[in-house]
């Protein structure tokens, strides 16, 4: 008889790290019940947190077939700026390319703004004599014995990592590669990355700057996905761990760890493929996805089904900063500085903010009893009624009242105010920031939020949705089965994936319809190579093809799929009509005006085994039996008052509820404001009737 197949994936987060396990019947191909379960994060080790969940679970590494992992080791290396000594080596003349950047400012009229200091400092950044032009031609060789020197002064400075941008790279990059083989003959200790390898899109600044972030964290992130193979290696997994990358695939730990750069975004890209899996599984392929976790709220958009994936991201933008460009492909996501341990402060002027400086796991929340002094989301939440005491944190914490008290009295004491009033501003305040935060994905970007439905998920997903969806005039809430820990589910969904982006300036017309199809088959080929290993051969490869297309002599770019035709390649009037469609939602207009193929982007997908959502079991409870008590609850402008609380381990299909109310679960706790309707569907999301759909006409 066969064994069952396990399978399992962890996702570190800045405060939890989420585990989801489950077994498969080969037989029937049909997944067992799912086993979930959180433990804090444990930096900087944070691979003993992983170890530390799977222990709480009862998961034992061995018995897996399949483990997939994603991590915020990445971006806290970033933002954190605790990555490794990074040097710098490019064309001569071009070593201040960094220093440069771009002559946009977001701030227009701050005449005190200054360009966000670069992540090699001058000293740090060498040149080499070498050059090719925009046409891909080699029009000098790279003088390798200018090399030595510069490697010497280098060990001297205590340089960790060594980042290769040359000029048009990413069309020749073969002065690129004589020069990583000589660095890696004659320091083989340190790490080197090469910007061929990282990107292969034009634009000097984002591609030298990517090529440096990725070189900045690769020692530490090959470091910390070693020490994960290790740990699981010793309690038994004999496997190769997958890591969740930015694009929303999986790939192998030697991929990973050859471009780190690429597990920026990880785990969010996990949870926004998975609301996307979960809204064609209910019929729901619009969608606003919103995920709240202890640190940060992250907002996506899916339409008709599709994750919108875009090269052109950031870290650290905000409208005073233009941060710093990623040039490798991310889930088209928005992130802000606000969740459930984000803390609330008082400015100069007597203005109460909220977040982005966040509690963290440690010392966490002031109810947390760890020592922490500082008022948060999570604590007004708690003060308010929302959260039930006797299950905060999964009933594993007593909420410590006097640290809760003190942390809003002195809110209060400095606002003259009282401590509810206070504890209301904060969640209004958080409110309003991922509001804003859900309308750059949504109606900043010509999208009604009237024709989508709001998923929520995360730790406090369900806590603010429905609020949020009111404010935006969103029909309907959805916050999914196990939508504490969904984004290590959604680990479980994913293909192994690769995305390759080959810069070409291209007429999207029938005379060019040849150079666009050769452009795709050297794209299919190099993924054939790269896959090998992980597929049998390149027949069990999926392709979709995309293009970044513009109006001849524009600037910007929209991303388009483009459609096939009978003969396998582009369908070039169905993809102009596409564009033209895309480009007016995003801008405004149209123009008559030639169109410019700029990007050819391949998305290469090795598919893997997924079972069929399961559908909630129906014991024939009544909503009664899953009724704890009544609390007094403050639902903000739907006043103070009694709410019926809900066990929501225990409801089932078809079950339905109008509020007040308050759906409790270990890890989730879902407000329903008076008037508000709940039902449960065969999947057991719960969903949250907000009003009927209006026109937008």
């Amino acid at each position: 008889m066969q064994s069952r197949r396990k399978r399992a994936a962890t996702d570190v987060g800045g405060t939890f790290t989420d585990l989801v396990y489950y077994e498969v019947d080969p037989e029937t191909g049909r997944p067992g019940a799912i086993r979930a379960a959180k433990s804090d994060t444990t930096p900087p080790e944070f691979e003993r947190g992983v170890m530390n969940v799977m222990e709480k679970a009862n998961v034992d590494p061995a018995s897996l077939d399949f483990f997939a992992h994603g991590s915020t080791v990445v971006i806290n290396a970033l933002t954190e700026r605790k990555g490794a000594r990074t040097a710098l080596i490019t064309t001569r003349g071009f070593r201040d390319v960094l220093e440069i950047a771009r002559g946009n400012r977001p701030d227009l009229f701050n005449f005190n703004f200054r360009k966000p200091a670069p992540f090699v400092e001058r000293h740090l950044r060498a040149e080499l004599t070498e050059r090719a032009n925009h046409k891909g031609e080699t029009v000098r060789d790279v003088e390798l014995s200018e090399l030595p020197e510069i490697l010497d002064y280098f060990r001297k400075e205590g340089v960790e990592a060594i980042a290769i941008a040359f000029l048009h790279a990413y069309l020749a990059p073969e002065n690129e590669r004589k020069t990583l083989a000589a660095i890696r003959d004659q320091w083989p200790e340190v790490s080197v990355l090469a910007s061929h390898e990282i990107s292969r899109e034009w634009r000097e600044y984002e591609r030298t700057n990517t090529t440096v972030l990725s070189a900045y964290v690769h020692p530490a992130a090959k470091k910390y996905i070693e020490r994960l193979e290790g740990r699981l290696r010793q309690h038994g997994f004999e496997r190769d761990p997958y890591m969740m990358q930015s694009n929303g695939g999986i790939t192998g730990a030697e991929a990973a760890k050859a471009n780190p750069v690429a597990m920026v975004e990880s785990g969010p890209a996990s949870g926004i493929y998975a609301a996307a899996y979960m809204g064609r599984a209910i019929g729901k392929e619009n969608l606003i996805v919103l995920d709240i976790g202890g640190t940060t709220a992250k907002c996506a958009l899916v339409e008709n089904g599709k994750v919108k994936i875009s090269t052109d991201y950031y870290i650290e933008r905000t409208p005073q900063n233009p941060g710093y460009p990623i040039q490798t492909p991310v889930v088209d996501i928005v992130e802000i500085g606000n969740g459930g341990g984000s803390i609330a402060w008082v400015d100069e002027g007597g203005k109460l903010h909220v977040g982005p400086q966040s509690a963290g796991a440690s010392p966490g929340p002031a109810a947390y009893g760890r020592g922490g002094s500082k008022a948060t989301t999570t604590d007004a939440n708690l003060l308010l009624g929302r959260i039930d005491p006797k299950s905060f944190v999964g009933g594993e914490v007593e909420p410590d009242w006097r640290a809760v008290k003190d942390a809003f009295g002195a809110l209060s004491e400095r606002l003259k105010l009282s401590v509810e009033d206070v504890a209301r501003g904060v969640v209004r305040i958080a409110n309003a920031n991922m509001v804003n935060a859900l309308r750059l994905v949504s109606t900043n970007k010509g999208h009604d939020p009237r024709d989508f439905s709001l998923i929520a998920f995360g730790g406090g997903g369900a806590m603010h949705a429905v609020s949020l969806a009111e404010e935006l005039n969103v029909p309907e809430v959805i916050v999914p089965v196990n939508s504490a820990v969904f984004s290590a589910w959604g680990m479980l969904l994913t293909d192994l994936r690769r995305d390759y982006v080959r810069t070409r300036p291209t007429p999207l017309h029938a005379d060019f319809r040849n150079d666009i199809a050769r452009a795709f088959s050297k794209m299919r080929d190099r993924a054939c190579v790269d896959f090998t290993g992980e597929v049998g051969d390149c027949s069990d490869l999926k392709f979709n093809y995309l293009a970044d297309m513009r109006y001849q002599g524009q600037e910007h770019t929209v991303k388009v799929d483009l459609p096939p035709n009978g003969d396998g390649g582009p369908d070039m009037a169905a993809a102009a009509e596409r564009f033209h469609e895309l480009h007016e939602q995003r801008f405004t207009y149209r123009l008559d005006a030639p169109i410019q193929i700029v990007n050819f982007h391949l998305a290469a997908f090795a598919p893997v085994d997924k079972p069929d959502l399961a559908e909630k079991a129906v014991t024939g409870r009544k909503i009664e039996d899953a009724h704890i008590t009544r609390r007094e609850v403050d639902f903000d402008s739907g006043g103070v008052v009694e709410a019926d609380i809900y066990n929501g381990l225990k409801m089932e299909p078809g079950m339905t509820l109008t509020g007040p109310a308050v759906v409790q679960e270990p890890a989730v706790t879902l407000v329903i404001p008076p008037g508000k309707r709940l039902s449960v569907d065969k999947f057991g999301n719960y969903r949250i009737q907000i009003s009927a759909k209006e026109s937008g006409q």
